[in-house]
């Protein structure tokens, strides 16, 4: 990650912070604590990203996705960690839905196929299975609005 990387990425994620109505520009706004409540991490995590000291984590990123309702890929490719090409969309045209007779990749395979070296595929298949675990909840919060 370059200096470039970070500040690209917080220019993009501060705008989105301010369009889904955290005051982050005023100082008794209580935006960044806000945020950092409902994303449930420490607000100095939100300080130094906005003020362009460090990216977020995986787990915070993965949190702050879901309070910005933005797709982890989405996140985690402006943040510049992954490319497209690391987590390409499915395919929409002629492509079957899941259910239909396709079966999932298992997690061990998804590593594999990503080149997830061998000593880090059990952290991989552990924080992916957050993310997947996320899913359901999201979707249904969806559903409800």
């Amino acid at each position: 990650m370059t200096a470039s990387d970070l500040e690209q990425f917080a220019a993009w994620i501060e705008e989105l912070i301010r369009r889904r109505g955290f005051d982050i520009d005023s100082p008794r706004g209580g935006g960044k604590s806000r945020l950092a409540d409902e994303a449930g991490v420490h607000r100095a995590a939100i300080t130094r990203l906005l003020q362009r000291q460090s990216m977020p984590d995986l787990e915070t990123t993965r949190r702050l996705a879901h309070v910005l309702d933005v797709p982890v890929r989405d996140m985690l490719i402006k943040s510049g960690r992954l490319t497209e090409d690391d987590l390409p969309l499915p395919q929409t045209s002629g492509t079957p839905q899941p259910g239909a007779g396709v079966r999932r990749l298992t997690l061990e395979e998804a590593a594999a196929g990503l080149g997830v070296p061998v000593e880090q595929r059990e952290m991989f298949i552990r924080v992916a299975g957050q993310f997947l675990d996320a899913l359901p909840a999201r979707r249904e919060s969806l559903a409800k609005d």
